[in-house]
């Protein structure tokens, strides 16, 4: 596995950890400091903006996990990559596609996020 795939896998990881500390222990691990992150429903800086956003994601579809759609395509500073959101094992309730900027210490700058399939009233 590639060290991209490893940040990505990481990343998704910190979608998924509903024990806070935890979570801003892989958060910190993960992304840099001043990292932004941006989809069609939020648009936040640093760490504290993105645990905020993953916390309120999890208030909205607990109990589902997310997951790497696929393969991780890199080159560069840029890595994208399909994801799922769903029940463990299960056909996804949410797709998405993220674009990450990777900084020359190895953690996340940057998250454009897309969202390709996403149920009626969420």
């Amino acid at each position: 596995m590639s060290d991209v795939t490893e940040l990505v896998q990481r990343y998704l990881a910190a979608w998924n950890e509903t024990d806070a500390g935890a979570r801003r222990a892989v958060l910190a691990d993960v992304f840099a400091d001043d990292a932004v992150y941006t989809d069609p429903l939020a648009s936040v800086q640093g760490r504290d903006g993105l645990d905020a956003t993953i916390a309120a994601v999890q208030a909205q579809f607990g109990g589902l996990v997310f997951s790497l759609g696929g393969a991780v395509d890199a080159h560069h500073d840029i890595a994208r990559f399909t994801w799922h959101l769903g029940p463990e094992g299960g056909e996804p309730v949410v797709i998405g596609f993220d674009v990450a900027v990777i900084g020359e210490d190895g953690r996340i700058r940057q998250v454009l996020g897309f969202l390709d399939r996403v149920p009626a009233g969420a």
